[in-house]
């Protein structure tokens, strides 16, 4: 452990952070796992794939709605606060979930679980923001979006596991029930909130240690250096007016609808085309948010290293993306499950890269201290409304057109996502490029700059 304890409390936050939002994805990769035996007919339920599948899409409805009262809320409130709360709710959403019965009420309640569970990110990013310097941004948040990603598939094994236990041992069959999913969910996620009550503090302040300097390229300027309350008119004037800020929403849109999709229905698509049991379907579906953190932190890395130049890793990944996508639309994996893993690990790898930066460390560089869980709520708002798309409407065309046109409509999709991406990496380069030439010509007046 490091002598200096500014590095420690950091190394702390870092865990803590990393551990909350894993417990945040247990209680929400939950249904995912449990979609297979929620449409078994056997369990007398009678739901179907555009029933389930409208479950998830009006969670994902009340998810973005959530972001973007929580990301000012957050702001406002402050993350430490925002992070515990949604955790302790969540828990209460999971457990009535494994207690409910009926389509009505799956809808009411994971609709529930989705808006509390939208105040974990936005927290999560304000709380970063006021820990670590700028040069360990993409770093830092791609660390924490590893939380996201392998939380997803730390959950899908952990869950799957307890299915196949149940699926082999008849003694344990108990835990091969949809609600034990729930329930199990639930209490995990209560013990890592017990553990962040006691670790997490909102700022280095509460430690009487200094906070780092927020990036000089904010959309707030100097006053992006400082956390105070503040309206949401003053909050949202410099946002609406900064061009790179809408392009990130246009991105988020397109690439939350392909996570998402593939997020809910791939135990489904490997069990149906690929030819996975339940078990072994939910446990392979790990493959693919495990991939997908490792893209992630290249990227950040990468990111880094390029000094926050963030459009020279997004903009080749999106087009690698969309080739990935259309090779699944076009290659038969029908009874071939290694063949399906590995299209299936492309699509991730090429698609948590720009992914993880949007509502993470682009969200932290332009809204600084002051407004950063606002941009990643209204960034993440902008994905999730895309994503609604995800549930009914693709569970539809993979009903009646099958899977390989759901996937080549993500493809065709994404090509908004490229154009985005062409014209956020030309602006974001001009305007890294005015900064460091007023940084040359005149330092002290440096942080002056903000993005247009």
């Amino acid at each position: 452990m490091s002598k200096n304890p500014n590095r420690n409390w950091q190394l702390m936050t870092l865990t803590s952070l990393f551990l909350g939002y894993v417990g945040y994805y247990i209680c929400r990769s939950n249904l995912a796992v449990a979609t297979p035996l929620l449409l078994d007919e056997e369990t007398g339920l009678g739901i179907t794939k555009i029933q389930i599948g409208t479950v998830a899409s009006v969670g994902v409805m009340l998810y973005a709605f959530g972001k973007i009262i929580n990301g000012y809320l957050a702001d406002f409130l402050g993350g430490r606060q925002m992070f515990l709360t949604g955790m302790l709710c969540s828990i209460l959403f999971s457990v009535f979930f494994g207690l409910a019965g009926g389509l009505a009420l799956f809808i009411v309640i994971w609709a529930g679980n989705r808006f509390v569970q939208s105040m974990g990110w936005v927290a999560l990013v304000k709380t970063a923001s006021r820990w670590y310097p700028v040069q360990w941004h993409a770093t830092v948040m791609a660390i924490l979006s590893l939380s996201f990603l392998f939380g997803d598939a730390f959950a899908r094994v952990y869950l799957g596991s307890l299915i196949m236990l149940g699926e082999k041992y008849s003694s344990l069959s108990f835990m091969a029930n949809w609600r034990t999913v729930f329930f199990v969910a639930a209490g995990t996620l209560t013990a890592i909130a017990v553990f962040v009550y006691f670790t997490l503090k909102s700022s280095p302040i509460d430690v009487g240690l200094e906070e780092p300097e927020a990036n000089p390229l904010n959309v707030f300027g100097a006053e992006g250096n400082h956390a105070q309350r503040i309206s949401i008119k003053e909050v949202l004037k410099p946002l609406v007016a900064s061009p790179l800020f809408w392009l990130i929403c246009v991105m988020n849109f397109s690439l939350t609808l392909v996570r998402e999709t593939f997020n809910f229905w791939t135990p489904t698509f490997l069990n149906e085309v690929a030819q996975f049991d339940i078990g072994s379907a939910a446990v392979g579906s790990m493959l693919f948010p495990l991939v997908g953190g490792c893209s992630a932190l290249l990227a950040g890395i990468l990111s880094d290293r390029l000094r926050g130049r963030h459009g020279r890793v997004v903009l080749p990944s999106l087009i690698l993306l969309v080739l990935s996508l259309a090779l699944l639309s076009t290659v038969d994996v029908t009874g071939k499950p290694y063949l399906a893993l590995t299209l299936l690990s492309l699509v991730a790898f090429f698609l948590m890269a720009p992914y993880s930066f949007l509502s993470g460390v682009m969200a932290i560089d332009l809204g600084g201290k002051r407004g950063c869980s606002t941009v990643a709520g209204l960034v993440d708002s902008a994905g999730y409304l895309g994503a609604i798309l995800s549930g009914h409407t693709v569970g539809m065309i993979a009903q009646y057109y099958g899977w390989k046109m759901a996937f080549g409509g993500l493809a065709g999709i994404c090509c908004t996502a490229i154009i985005a991406g062409v014209i956020y990496w030309m602006i974001q380069e001009r305007e890294m490029n005015l900064a460091q030439t007023l940084s040359e010509i005149n330092p002290p007046e440096a942080n002056d700059v903000t993005p247009g």
